[in-house]
């Protein structure tokens, strides 16, 4: 899919409020509301947009610990491979999971109510997948920026 001028300003709109109505949407872009919903659909269909959401202030749904870590695995076999991505998969406490070059295998962003919830994922959850050779935590003590709009 070509991405026009118009299609960026749909989407730096729906980035900046995916709430806005798409009458507000329509007129914003300067498009019918038919043929804005028909471009909105060929976005969504193409992949562009992948889905809509709100996004969540940590600290006020009592998740106030935050840490990065970089986890190193043992062997990359793929039994331990799937156990490994399974277990992150369902873990509710790691919010991004990347798989990168450099020291580390993996990082994680983890999220915790405070310092003995992120030692029980810790103790209890990570070291216990058998792919875990050790991690390395980095606190966070402030974000700067974070949940910004892909420009198009």
């Amino acid at each position: 899919m070509v991405i026009d001028d118009r299609d960026r300003k749909i989407l730096t709109l729906l980035q900046q409020d995916a709430r806005m109505s798409n009458a507000d949407l329509a007129e914003a872009v300067g498009m019918s509301a038919s043929a804005l919903w028909r471009r909105v659909r060929a976005l969504e269909a193409a992949g562009v947009i992948e889905r809509y959401g709100a996004i969540v202030n940590p600290s006020a749904m009592g998740l106030g610990f935050q840490a990065i870590v970089h986890v190193h695995l043992t062997r990359h076999d793929p039994d331990k491979l799937d156990e490994f991505i399974s277990g992150i998969e369902s873990s509710p406490l790691v919010q991004e999971c990347y798989a990168t070059t450099g020291q580390a295998d993996y990082h994680l962003r983890v999220l915790a109510p405070d310092l003995d919830a992120y030692n029980r994922f810790l103790e209890q959850f990570l070291f216990r997948l058998s792919a875990v050779a050790s991690a390395q935590t980095n606190l966070v003590l402030r974000t700067l920026k974070q949940n910004q709009p892909v420009l198009p």
